[in-house]
């Protein structure tokens, strides 16, 4: 009845509400994505974009991403076990609703096509997506976010297609570092951190630049 529900209000053009089946089965707020709009309007878009779409390679596009992820990274500033100078005291200003109502927002618009600058190094960071680096230890990305950079929303894996290059290799040197993960005993950061701390900076500049262009 709910997805029934969800299905006719999307084609009589009523105000879009996403849901995830997670929220739908353990009582999660529930997203209301033009009411994240409204929001977005007045915290989100200098940075992200109006429709989600950064501009700025230094700050990530959100168009598309899953509100899972979303929704726990804004929880994660809020609680201060990410830290970030401008996101922290934004997010410490979120209701609970407030950050569901975003993240079905940026779930519902559509990511903007990116292309890697760098063919060459982004063919090395194929390999190294697909198939790790048996050498030493790496695990190929492809199996949490998928061929296509889709990521899995369920498992809050995050999609990573066509993000910008700098920013991804911002975070993987972070992850690295301890700058991020640290702070958080949830075990896809740990994972995260495990697998940044095999990456050498060029294999971490290589994947960050095929992702770039990953669709």
């Amino acid at each position: 009845m709910k997805k029934l529900t969800l299905a006719l209000y999307i084609l009589l053009g009523s105000p879009f509400v996403y849901a995830t089946e997670q929220a739908a089965n353990n009582g999660a707020i529930v997203g209301n994505a033009e009411a994240g709009k409204a929001k977005a309007t007045t915290v989100c878009v200098a940075c992200h974009g109006a429709d989600g779409n950064s501009a700025n390679p230094e700050w990530p596009s959100l168009a598309s991403q899953h509100a899972n992820y979303t929704t726990q990274q804004l929880h994660d500033f809020k609680a201060g076990v990410r830290d970030n100078a401008l996101m922290t005291p934004q997010a410490m200003a979120l209701s609970e609703q407030e950050i569901a109502d975003l993240s079905a927002y940026f779930a519902s618009q559509t990511k903007k096509p990116n292309a890697a600058a760098n063919e060459e190094l982004a063919l090395k960071g194929e390999k190294i997506y697909r198939g790790g680096n048996q050498s030493t230890g790496l695990p190929a990305c492809i199996g949490c976010h998928g061929p296509k950079g889709s990521g899995n929303g369920a498992a809050k894996y995050p999609a990573l297609s066509g993000q910008h290059t700098k920013y991804v290799q911002k975070q993987l040197e972070d992850y690295k570092s301890g700058a991020r993960g640290s702070k958080s005993d949830q075990s896809t950061k740990l994972m995260m951190r495990q697998i940044a701390q095999k990456m050498s900076t060029e294999e971490i500049a290589a994947l960050a630049e095929y992702i770039a262009g990953l669709h």
